[in-house]
């Protein structure tokens, strides 16, 4: 496999882990009543640590080399699975919590615009500097999920100090565990044992939220079918794709691309749950799409000469 297939496998793998993501919103739509969604992520999480350890264990493939520009020790691995996990959790709490308090509109904006920014800065750690087109991608990424959500609002939001805080810890938290996973990636660590490891933490963390929980809606064959679709395929499959294009594009990168995730849970709002879309929202859609095209181009830049082989600049 060449570098520019791999890369563009890796873009493809990052972008359907996100539309993989956008599908929980329809997923619990289309659930029994009386489910909690601070529940039903803490569920998620479970089950998704129990089919990517799972995987982990029936898919062993040979360990993978560490990066050359990785140097040796500085957080402890075990430090660097803590951290992550602790981030997975926090992501669910602050996330929940924030469009509880500020509004979904408000907390979806404010998570989804910080995350890609906060993995740009923390991706400095790892001596990954977005380029300049990344930042105009972004940017232009996340103005168009500024559009769509706010076409999409239907009325005023109220605006919660400590839900726009919430907010942005769901968008540092996402950073932390995608800076975290990439630092295990480029260890050499095995891609399936770094989610399983980071996921498996994160559902140990979160297990306490479903002993107070009312689990009487999985009485009901759609609760278990929710379940089992999110944590396996929202969750499993679609981590499994996650680090894949991990593993290959910077984290900043991969970041961006996640912002798939809401085009695609609207675009099944619009086609599966009947919602109407807005001028608004379609323009939000359009605006997101160009800038996700534009991270995904392969930059044509020459190659740095090292002996006789060509090596480009990683994306």
């Amino acid at each position: 496999m060449t570098r520019s297939t791999g890369t563009t496998t890796a873009v493809v793998a990052a972008i359907g882990a996100a539309a993989l993501w956008g599908t929980t919103g329809t997923a619990q739509a289309l659930g029994p009543e009386g489910t909690q969604p601070v529940v039903v992520g803490t569920l998620r999480i479970v089950a998704g640590a129990l089919a990517l350890a799972l995987l982990a264990v029936a898919i062993r493939p040979r360990s993978g080399r560490a990066h050359p520009t990785v140097r040796a020790a500085r957080v402890p691995q075990p430090v660097v699975v803590l951290l992550g996990g602790l981030c997975v959790a926090a992501y669910q709490v602050c996330f929940f919590e924030g469009v509880a308090r500020a509004g979904v509109a408000v907390g979806t904006v404010v998570a989804l615009g910080t995350a890609p920014l906060a993995t740009g800065l923390l991706g400095l750690l790892l001596s990954e500097r977005p380029r300049p087109r990344w930042a105009v991608a972004t940017t232009g990424a996340v103005t168009g999920v500024v559009l769509l959500v706010a076409g999409s609002a239907g009325g005023a939001e109220r605006v919660d100090a400590l839900g726009i805080a919430a907010a942005v810890g769901a968008g540092v938290s996402y950073a932390g565990y995608t800076v975290a996973a990439r630092t295990l990636l480029l260890r050499g660590v095995r891609g399936l044992a770094v989610v399983a490891g980071l996921f498996v933490t994160g559902a140990v963390l979160l297990l306490p939220a479903l002993f107070s929980a009312d689990l009487t809606w999985l009485r009901a064959p759609a609760g278990w079918a929710v379940v089992l679709w999110l944590g396996i395929g929202a969750t499993g499959v679609s981590y499994v794709l996650f680090q894949h294009g991990l593993a290959r594009l910077s984290a900043s990168t991969v970041a961006t691309l996640s912002l798939a995730e809401p085009v695609t849970a609207t675009l099944l709002g619009v086609l599966v749950l009947r919602e109407t879309l807005s001028a608004l929202s379609a323009a939000g859609i359009a605006v997101a799409l160009l800038s996700l095209l534009l991270v995904a181009a392969p930059a044509h830049r020459r190659g740095r000469r090292l002996g006789s082989r060509s090596v480009p600049s990683p994306p």
